[in-house]
């Protein structure tokens, strides 16, 4: 195990107050909202019926932000390098999914907002409010920050410590059985990118009749985001069970982008939507679960084949 020191630069310091600053917002709203604050949260709210399950998913969601704190901890402190690689790659990698595409989503919302093509604030605003949309606009702001200081920490950490398996070109082609697992990746990415395009430009089959209704173009940008992401699994997972002389970096990347957003962000919504719709709107149709189960599965294969291409890095 890697013993060496992490090496930081001005702008490794510079981005890790930024990343630790950036989750500053969101631990002060959930632990106001955990402690009885209404701060944010209309009169009207759905988040303010009583329930175990809000409690629950509010003191998760703190966790997860304040993971990061550590997560940045062990990117730019020397003790990191000790960390055991499965201890270090997993958040790093549930970071990635649930980051990604809020980064390429948000953005453009605002760039939509502007040109006063957004339509309501919150691209699930239905009868009854959820949150006041200045809290939008501060949390996600904050999830960007984070999303690129990570980023920024985290290349230069795994290319001191393990620059060796992902550096140079991608070399022979993997076994065939990984063809397969690569195969059913490249399907489910296609299928799921041409679900989410339909869904980006109103298309309504599959929604329900209430998320149909409520489609703006704000939305539309996060089913593109999801599109993207699915690409990039199914692309990813072709280019590195075949090999060749490509800089296999950027294959990984791929994967590893596409995979962990395809993962989490078919695991997460599919949990949430096991409880009360906290938006106080209707649950998603079956249509909607079935793309969280595609996503999950192609996730799940595009990472499987992302860690066998590694594995055949430490064997060599």
């Amino acid at each position: 195990m890697t013993t060496q020191a992490v090496h930081m630069g001005a702008g490794r310091k510079a981005l890790r107050v930024a990343a630790l600053a950036a989750t500053v917002p969101y631990l002060v709203l959930k632990s106001a909202w955990l402690s009885g604050s209404r701060v944010g949260i209309p009169d009207d709210s759905p988040l303010l019926d009583p329930g175990m399950f809000l409690t629950a998913a509010n003191t998760v969601t703190l966790a997860m932000d304040a993971s990061v704190l550590v997560l940045v901890l062990v990117l730019t402190r020397p003790w990191g390098m000790r960390v055991p690689p499965w201890l270090l790659t997993l958040p790093a990698f549930v970071a990635t999914g649930l980051l990604t595409p809020i980064l390429i989503a948000f953005p453009a919302q605002l760039l939509i907002r502007a040109a006063g093509q957004g339509g309501p604030a919150h691209a699930g605003e239905v009868a009854r409010p959820f949150l006041d949309s200045w809290v939008f606009t501060v949390v996600y702001s904050g999830f960007s920050i984070q999303a690129l200081a990570l980023a920024g920490l985290f290349v230069p950490y795994a290319r001191e410590r393990w620059g060796r398996r992902w550096q140079g070109v991608l070399g022979r082609r993997l076994p065939s059985p990984t063809g397969v697992v690569a195969g059913a990746a490249a399907l489910g990415g296609l299928v799921l990118a041409a679900v989410h395009v339909y869904w980006a430009f109103g298309g309504a089959a599959g929604l329900g009749e209430e998320r149909a209704a409520a489609h703006t173009a704000v939305a539309g940008v996060v089913s593109g985001a999801h599109a993207i992401c699915a690409l990039a699994a199914a692309a990813g997972a072709l280019l590195l069970v075949r090999g060749g002389s490509r800089a296999a970096w950027w294959p990984l990347a791929l994967t590893w982008i596409g995979s962990a957003a395809a993962l989490c962000w078919g695991l997460w919504p599919w949990v949430a939507s096991l409880g009360p719709q906290l938006d106080g709107g209707e649950p998603p149709s079956g249509g909607v679960r079935l793309i969280y189960a595609g996503q999950m599965i192609t996730g799940i294969c595009a990472a499987a084949v992302l860690t066998r291409f590694l594995t055949s890095r430490r064997e060599e």
